[in-house]
């Protein structure tokens, strides 16, 4: 199908950027910038060893110092484990196979750990990821023969545009004393289709509440096992965290981002752990062990029946962990046929524990944030298909413009919203939101339709204070200042912290400090984090409260939210760019995350240049919600 073979030139085209970005971010960076990336963990210690499936050698590591870097290595990725005293040759690379705080577990492909690791300075690197990227080249081939076939491939058809999607009309009236009208709809929505359903799931609307009873109410019409997939770490540990609290049988397959008890229980290691037979398994890798450690003691300077010997113990090892794996199987197989719901991310579908298994639902949340290829992974898996997500909100990652531009950053949630309209539920009634705070944003993406619930739509921070301002930095001369790819603008940073500071004040006066509001300061810009962060380092007041402040970009607040938030916007200069300020997708995802009070600050000559920001600065204008920047300046 041209459909598929568009596609996969389009991943192909983002894999080499990728991988481009990747080697320039590696190749030629000592391993102190690397580790500055996240990219690496160094130095490190080895805290265990053991044999595991395939006669490979599976290290425990430790991270020793600098714990506090934000790093990349995730469970399922690639890994190499080197010796810094001589990184060129003295290397051996993984997959990392466990990963939880500043410990993880790389599974070799060798069998034995190399001499070099004794000599320490030992770190790891992540590699590229070709692995996603081949799942991902996989399942648009099996999609592309599927399609070809008559009945088994009718759901790529009405997912490609090529057949009409079907609904029953007999399913019952779905009914639930906690759901508003529009999020019985969805639920209702889902149970009728025989293929695909879209939740549309604006800010605050209740999105994964819905979605929770809906694979619930699947469960109990239809005794089934349902796949559910995200397209990041913590979507998955939420909606797993949810649907257990429900009592469903959750199986999260992948390692979680939040180690909280109640969800590492939910790992296939611990329920593995937990099995009756597990205790077998434990003796023979013991045994395997003690019989690999003997034949490591032969040296490899020795004669022919030493050699015989350490061939014999390394044999007797191999045939242990054989019947270590089929136990193993065995345990693994009866853990997963017992789940109700089996959790994983996008790539994370096609885990080995699961790789072989099919699925009478499938439902892909923040499908809006879903690369189309990756989605394809799990749907082939299932026979019906549950999207849902906003795609008014934030976008697939894209490395590559170019294929951003020709189609693969719009996602199989957009494609079925527009296509079949018939199969789209919005949920209208959101929770978050003061109604002034959220007027805009309906009216720029939601044609109107949201309304704010009774409990939110007028709540304020105290009844004097009002939920919106957009302060006017025009004519006060903070011009932005650009440093390689990042733009700053310091005289914003400053005046940002001084309302803020001001505002605190006030509400000093309402609360208490335990029950103080919850604060966001965020703009689109990397560099102007920095600077804000530092600013707030060195503000007295406010750092008093730096357990209710937090500081970070946009992308970093998507489905969080926060009494008060403040957005600086950055951008002023003479020639009114406003750079990536024009993804009006990531405005909508920042406008949205306050309760009580929305704070915009920046420029309206620069940010004019655009119709979005021209309107929204006349939405505060009608609601008195217009302030200059000189205002404050004086005071």
């Amino acid at each position: 199908m041209d459909y598929f073979a568009r596609l996969q030139d389009l991943l192909k085209t983002e894999k080499e950027e990728d991988r481009k970005n990747y080697r320039q971010l590696t190749e030629t960076s000592p391993v102190t910038a690397r580790r500055a990336n996240g990219l690496t963990w160094y130095p490190i210690a080895i805290r265990g060893s053991e044999m595991s499936r395939g006669d490979y050698l599976t290290v425990e590591l430790e991270r020793t110092t600098h714990q506090e870097i934000v790093h990349q290595l995730r469970f399922g990725a690639s890994a190499m484990l080197f010796s810094n005293h001589n990184p060129k040759e003295d290397h051996v690379e993984g997959v990392i196979s466990w990963q939880s705080g500043n410990r993880l577990k790389l599974t070799l492909r060798t069998d034995e750990l190399p001499d070099w690791a004794d000599g320490g300075k030992l770190g790891i690197d992540l590699l590229f990821d070709d692995n996603s990227y081949e799942e991902m080249q996989n399942a648009l081939k099996q999609a592309a023969a599927l399609a070809e076939k008559p009945n088994e491939g009718r759901l790529v058809r009405i997912l490609t545009g090529a057949q009409a999607p079907s609904f029953h009309t007999d399913t019952p009236a779905f009914e639930h004393p906690r759901l508003n009208v529009s999020q019985k709809e969805a639920v209702q929505k889902i149970l009728s289709a025989n293929d695909v359903a879209v939740v549309h799931g604006p800010p605050g609307t209740g999105k994964t509440t819905t979605l929770v009873q809906a694979i619930k109410a699947l469960i109990a019409q239809q005794p089934q096992q349902v796949l559910v997939v995200a397209p990041s770490n913590t979507a998955v540990d939420l909606l797993s965290e949810k649907l257990s609290e429900e009592g469903l049988n959750v199986l999260r397959v992948g390692n979680p981002a939040r180690v909280s008890e109640r969800l590492s229980a939910l790992t296939l290691d611990s329920k593995i752990s937990a099995h009756p037979s597990i205790k077998e398994i434990k003796r023979l890798k013991k045994q395997a062990n003690d019989f690999r450690d003997m034949a490591h003691k032969y040296k490899r300077s020795f004669g022919k029946s030493e050699r015989e010997q350490r061939k014999a113990l390394f044999t007797e090892s191999r045939n242990i962990m054989k019947s270590v794996e089929n136990t193993e199987q065995y345990i693994i197989d009866d853990v997963i046929s017992k789940a109700q719901v089996v959790a994983a991310t996008l790539v994370g579908a096609s885990h080995y524990t699961v790789r072989g298994r099919q699925y009478q639902t499938v439902v892909i949340d923040e499908a809006g944030q879903a690369l189309e290829p990756a989605c394809w992974i799990p749907i082939l898996k299932g026979q019906k298909v549950v999207l849902a997500g906003d795609h008014h909100q934030l976008s697939p990652t894209i490395k590559s413009d170019e294929a951003a531009r020709k189609g693969l950053s719009t996602t199989l949630l957009e494609k079925c919203s527009t296509r079949y309209p018939e199969a789209v539920v919005m949920l209208e009634e959101q929770y978050r939101m003061h109604e002034t705070i959220m007027g805009y944003s309906s009216s720029i993406f939601y044609k109107d339709r949201l309304r704010a619930h009774a409990s939110v739509a007028s709540h304020l921070l105290h009844p004097d204070e009002s939920p919106l301002a957009f302060v006017d930095t025009a004519g006060c001369g903070f011009d932005e200042k650009t440093e390689g790819t990042s733009t700053s603008n310091p005289e914003e940073a400053a005046f940002l912290f001084k309302h803020l500071t001001q505002l605190v004040g006030v509400l000093h006066q309402h609360y208490q400090k335990e029950n103080f509001p919850t604060i966001a300061v965020i703009s689109p810009y990397k560099e102007q984090i920095y600077l804000l962060k530092e600013q707030l380092e060195h503000s007295p007041v406010l750092k008093a409260y730096s357990d209710k402040i937090s500081v970070n970009t946009i992308d970093s607040f998507q489905g969080q939210e926060r009494d008060i938030v403040y957005i600086s916007m950055t951008r002023s200069n003479t020639e009114n760019k406003i750079g990536f300020l024009s993804d009006v997708r990531r405005m909508n995802v920042a406008m949205t995350r306050a309760r009580k009070k929305l704070v915009v600050i920046g420029d309206s000559a620069t940010l004019s240049q655009l119709p979005f920001y021209a309107d929204f600065i006349a939405y505060a204008e009608a609601r008195d919600a217009y302030r200059s920047a000189w205002e404050y300046m004086e005071n």
